[in-house]
């Protein structure tokens, strides 16, 4: 009489499917490339437009001091709203290491130009040398020409 020995361990298979690993990693990747320039708007105001505006590559970094005012006058830097009369102590804290770097400010088109000039007031009385306003570039109006 026999012994009848199945040999199991001869039809494993050792190969790791790494298709649903990848299709994960690539959901999560479409997900972050939309929601990372979300991030970046700080305060939503709608700049003023000019047809040939000065390219400031500095502000789009992430250790730019971005102050924004809104359309009611509201200051705001970074994402975090402040009272203008602590705003100038505020960017003198954030400046302590880094002497003579540029502020930026995005202020809304139809603010009122007391509120630009106060908040910008504040910020030289810091300590702040340069100053930095951005805008848009003005959308052609049509393709055809003038």
């Amino acid at each position: 009489m026999g012994v009848a020995v199945r040999n199991e361990a001869a039809n494993v298979s050792s190969n790791i499917n790494v298709t649903p690993m990848v299709d994960v990693m690539l959901v999560l990747l479409i997900i972050f490339m939309v929601i990372t320039p979300m991030l970046q708007n700080k305060v939503q105001v709608e700049m003023a437009t000019v047809e040939n505006p000065t390219n400031m590559p500095d502000a789009d970094k992430e250790d730019a001091i971005v102050v924004g005012v809104t359309r009611d006058g509201s200051v705001y830097l970074g994402q975090n709203k402040i009272a203008l009369s602590e705003l100038g102590s505020a960017v003198q804290g954030k400046l302590a290491d880094k002497p003579g770097k540029t502020v930026f400010f995005r202020a809304d088109a139809r603010a009122k130009y007391i509120d630009v000039e106060n908040a910008i007031d504040a910020v030289r009385t810091a300590g702040v040398e340069e100053v930095g306003l951005l805008t848009q570039k003005k959308e052609a109006a049509g393709a055809g020409g003038e």
